[in-house]
This record gives structure tokens, C-alpha cells and sequence, in this order.
């Protein structure tokens, strides 16, 4: 499937509008308003992120995403998410459920906002998964991760899609646990993303997963 038809396709399939929900039901991001928040207050409150996303939300450590320059209205809904117990197996859910909405969209314009740093260790590049990447498995009936997070990985051109995630560069243990929750199902369908990326996950085996996440992480900032 071409990327630009896939594009239509999830738009087809995401509607047009954003409905709040509480814990136990999933949320409707279609047509989610842009996110707006104060990056300086947002700096004042990321001391405690350090700990686990590193300075400035560059991890160093392999489990945990790197936030520096990710998308802010993906890290908002993220955080809004963990905020309403979507995901309670996380630590995250704790240190989220006290936090203001106002805090939250702080929290993504700062990190929105930072540079991202060169990794301290080089990912080695996969053939495999840039192929999977840009071109998907028509075997399989996989199509190709470009298609919503852009060809160039930072995340798709399309302001309806500013909810879909950078993913260049990211750590490749992240992307894969991700992977591996969306296609074995092993977390709650938090928002209709989930279902989309579970619908496009359950065609990757474990070979295909490190492939695509080793791929994106060799990538340069």
C-alpha cells in the first residue's frame, strides 16, 4: 500500500472529532485540537523526568523513550493518557495522576521543544527494516510504517495525524516493547491509535519487530 493511501485509509478509519474517556474505555483522538503549552513552565516541572528520560529527555537508558524532540501533541496525549489509568502496569500512571492539564501541556511543549541528542552507542542500521519500513510486507499484508509516521520518521506531514509519533532515532528496546504490546495485545487499546497500531502490529513476528526498531534507532538526530 502506498503511503499517501494509507494515510487516507486511517483517516477514513479515525473520523473527525475527540472524545474524552474515563479509564476503563478508549480514547477518541479524530481531529484532537492542537496542543498548546508554556515550554519554559514545562522545564520547571521536568526535574523528576531526568531520572528515567535523562537530561533534557534524552535517555540513556535502552527501556525508556527518548522525549527530546518528540511531537508535543503525541506526548500530551501520552501523558493524558497515564493520567486516566489507561495503563496501570505503568510507573508512569503514578507520577502522572496528580499533574494539572496545564502541567501536561507544559510538559510537551518543553520536551516538544529540546534538542535531540547524538546517542553515546551507535545503533547498527538494518536493511530489513528500513525495507519494512518504507516499502512494508505485502506477504504479510503489512504496510508501511511511512505511511503515518512520515518518511523521514519524525512523524507525519498531515496536521490531522499530529497525534502519530516521531520515531526517529529512538531507543530500539522502547520500540520494540511497543511493538510487542500492540501485536500481543498485552496493554489496554487506550486510544484509537492503539487500535490502528494493533491492527499493524499483529503482522510482525519477532525478527520483523527488531528489525524496523534497530532500523530507527541507527538513525541521526
Amino acid at each position: 500500500m502506498k503511503p499517501f493511501l494509507h494515510v487516507r485509509l486511517i483517516l477514513v478509519l479515525l473520523g473527525a472529532s475527540c472524545t474524552w474517556a474515563t479509564a476503563g474505555e478508549w480514547l477518541d483522538l479524530r481531529g484532537a485540537a492542537p496542543i498548546r503549552g508554556d515550554a519554559a513552565a514545562g522545564a520547571a516541572k521536568a526535574a523528576v523526568c531526568a531520572a528515567c528520560h535523562g537530561p533534557n529527555g534524552n535517555s540513556i537508558v535502552p527501556a525508556f523513550p527518548r522525549l527530546a524532540g518528540q511531537r508535543a501533541d503525541y506526548l500530551y496525549w501520552r501523558l493524558a493518557n497515564f493520567r486516566r489509568g489507561a495503563w496501570p502496569q505503568s510507573p508512569m500512571t503514578a507520577q502522572a495522576a496528580n499533574l494539572a492539564d496545564a502541567d501536561l501541556r507544559d510538559l510537551a511543549a518543553y520536551f516538544s521543544s529540546q534538542a535531540v541528542a547524538k546517542p553515546a552507542v551507535a545503533t547498527a542500521p538494518s536493511a530489513r527494516g528500513e525495507d519494512l519500513f518504507r516499502r512494508g510486507d505485502t506477504q504479510r499484508g503489512t504496510p508501511p510504517c511511512q505511511g503515518c509516521h512520515g518518511a523521514d520518521a519524525k512523524g507525519p506531514a498531515d496536521a490531522r495525524l499530529a497525534t502519530w509519533p516521531s520515531l526517529r532515532g529512538q531507543q530500539a528496546d522502547y520500540l520494540a516493547a511497543r511493538l510487542k504490546a500492540y501485536r500481543d495485545a498485552s496493554s489496554a487499546a487506550a486510544s484509537s491509535n492503539e487500535f490502528v497500531m494493533r491492527g499493524v502490529a499483529h503482522r510482525l513476528d519477532d525478527e520483523a519487530i527488531a528489525a524496523i526498531a534497530g532500523w530507527l534507532a541507527s538513525l541521526p538526530p
